[in-house]
């Protein structure tokens, strides 16, 4: 397992992307995630809910090449057809 490293709320600007998710200070809970661009609505909620620290097993990406040293993704799988939802389908039970 990595090891955390603590992100101070002042460490967080707008624009500003981690390598890998940022998490509330429980471990558990993510505050950003990885890759995903610092809003100002998120530095605003670390200041209205008064948080003291978030952690992160990641760093500060300059830019996509460095996302290059975080685990590859799983490949996904192609899509051949999208069939239209029917908009007349009932949910719940028949009846």
């Amino acid at each position: 397992m990595s090891r955390f490293i603590k992100v101070y709320p002042g460490d967080i600007k707008e624009g500003v992307r981690y390598s890998a998710p940022v998490f509330f200070d429980d471990g558990v809970n993510m505050f950003l995630a990885a890759g995903k661009a610092a809003k100002a609505y998120h530095i605003k909620a670390l200041k209205r809910w008064n948080i003291p620290f978030l952690i992160t097993y990641g760093h500060i990406v300059e830019s996509y090449d460095d996302f290059q040293d975080v685990e590859e993704l799983e490949d996904l799988e192609e899509v051949d057809e999208v069939l239209p939802v029917d908009d007349d389908r009932k949910t719940g039970t028949d009846t």
